[in-house]
């Protein structure tokens, strides 16, 4: 655990929160999966960048440090509606072996960079396939491109390898396939049990066949089974996502990760197919979030921060009571803070202090690799303000509490001089009742935990010098 928090108490529903309050807080916000976010990379960061920092690695004295792999495979055989990920909808299987053969590439070309044929390669401790969706790729392509990773990498004994499912692609019989590849984690994509929803977002899959996969996987026993949700939805209100919440907490996932939807429809496409007046409005959101977290936690679920729920027995439960909790491009994760190699369409790496993030569509993705260089669009040299800003606020947004003295002492500041502005904007935080203030210390309060982000946003240097733009979800 970091020497600058110790570990709270799991948030709990607000007991009430007033249109006032509501208002001030409507705005849009980071989710804060880094710091600095993505929207400060710069393109003046290349290909060139990412290879030195993949060498300064190599031969730095964390050369042996385990490393988190994530996979990005783009492609859906059909459109939801709500879905702001980087994807490419298609019904021809004929784009998916160039897709295949560029990954393939780029993971040859930053294995030779990490150390490759010649050197002795970094273990990997998690690793995790997302999309799009990864299981519109048949079952060989899946194993061949799992070969292919164990073949640059050895992992660990306790590696995590996790894929994001949509439960209309796969079977019993298919998960039993994604066992024998070696994933021990699956992450099913429910969103919304209710048909009428379903029918609003172009998604339609059957509770009950959601609900035979999930005795299925854990029939074959998968470390861990998490399942998404999302609230904010078209045609969802705080009844009918209360019914989908208690058909969830029956299925006794592991995790639960229940996203508020964005609605960004001048920047993703297919939001435009969504009817505005059938979206629920912020009242209606909150009364939704509050209901679900109160559902979640009468079934005995620990509320992990956000949007996070966790049996008292999974890991992430217990790294969230230890204060060993940590955030990453995937959201909570229980592994410590380490590096990111990313592979793919509109992959962001995270090596060292920097960022790098490859390019969004597959024509530039392709051109990239074609260059014979690593492809990178854009991305960040993290200066030291920004590596102690980062600290501040994950330590916001996975313990819900920060001790000034003890960051200090861990990070050779004065807490309280650097921050200053920052101390000072907590105060009004604490008159609306999400922080609580010592002369020393601060921490999220009930009511602080529905807006954990605008509480790190204080301190985001970033949003100092301008507002939030539309580009970020709503905090609430």
């Amino acid at each position: 655990m970091n020497a600058a928090v110790a570990p709270v108490a799991a948030a709990s529903p607000a007991a009430a929160l007033d249109a006032a309050l509501l208002a001030r807080m409507d705005r849009p916000g980071p989710r804060y999966t880094s710091y600095p976010t993505a929207d400060r990379f710069d393109t003046g960061f290349g290909s060139d960048a990412l290879r030195q920092a993949l060498a300064a690695r190599r031969d730095g004295p964390d050369a042996r440090a385990p490393l988190s792999l994530y996979v990005h495979v783009p492609f859906c055989a059909s459109v939801c509606y709500y879905c702001a990920c980087n994807k490419v909808v298609t019904k021809d299987r004929r784009k998916i072996e160039p897709y295949l053969a560029a990954l393939r590439e780029e993971l040859r070309r930053v294995h030779g960079a990490l150390g490759g044929a010649g050197g002795v390669s970094p273990p990997v401790s998690q690793l995790h396939f997302g999309g799009g969706t990864p299981t519109y790729l048949d079952d060989d392509d899946l194993a061949a491109l799992m070969d292919d990773l164990r073949a640059c990498f050895s992992f660990t004994g306790d590696s995590e390898c996790s894929i994001e499912v949509d439960p209309r692609t796969v079977s019993a019989a298919r998960l039993a396939r994604l066992q024998a590849m070696g994933f021990n984690r699956l992450s099913f994509g429910v969103q919304d049990f209710d048909p009428d929803v379903q029918a609003a977002v172009h998604r339609v899959q059957p509770q009950a066949e959601v609900e035979a996969l999930v005795a299925a996987a854990r029939a074959l026993g998968f470390v861990s089974i998490n399942v998404d949700l999302i609230y904010g939805l078209p045609r969802q209100t705080a009844v009918s996502f209360a019914r989908t919440v208690e058909a969830v907490a029956r299925l006794r996932p592991d995790r639960i990760a229940m996203y508020g939807y964005a609605h960004l429809p001048e920047r993703f496409k297919p939001q435009r197919r969504i009817v505005d007046a059938e979206l629920p409005q912020g009242g209606d959101r909150l009364g939704m979030l509050g209901g679900a977290i109160a559902g979640f936690l009468a079934a005995g679920y620990d509320h992990i921060g956000m949007d996070h729920f966790a049996l008292p027995e999974d890991a992430l439960a217990q790294a969230k009571r230890a204060g060993r909790l940590h955030r990453n491009f995937q959201g909570y994760s229980t592994r410590p803070d380490c590096d990111l190699v990313a592979l793919g369409v509109s992959a962001i790496s995270r090596i060292g202090r920097t960022y790098s993030k490859n390019p969004k569509t597959l024509d530039g993705y392709y051109a990239a690799l074609e260059q014979g260089t690593l492809p990178v669009e854009r991305g960040l040299v993290l200066s030291d303000d920004d590596q102690l800003r980062r600290a501040v606020i994950m330590a916001i947004m996975c313990d819900g509490r920060l001790d000034a003295a003890a960051f200090g002492e861990a990070h050779g500041v004065a807490f309280q001089e650097v921050f200053a502005a920052e101390w000072q904007a907590l105060a009004g935080l604490e008159q609306e009742g999400l922080v609580r203030c010592t002369p020393s210390s601060f921490e999220v309060t009930e009511t602080g935990w529905y807006f954990v982000r605008a509480i790190a946003m204080v301190f985001d240097r970033y949003l100092q010098a301008a507002a939030p733009s539309r580009r970020f979800s709503r905090v609430v």
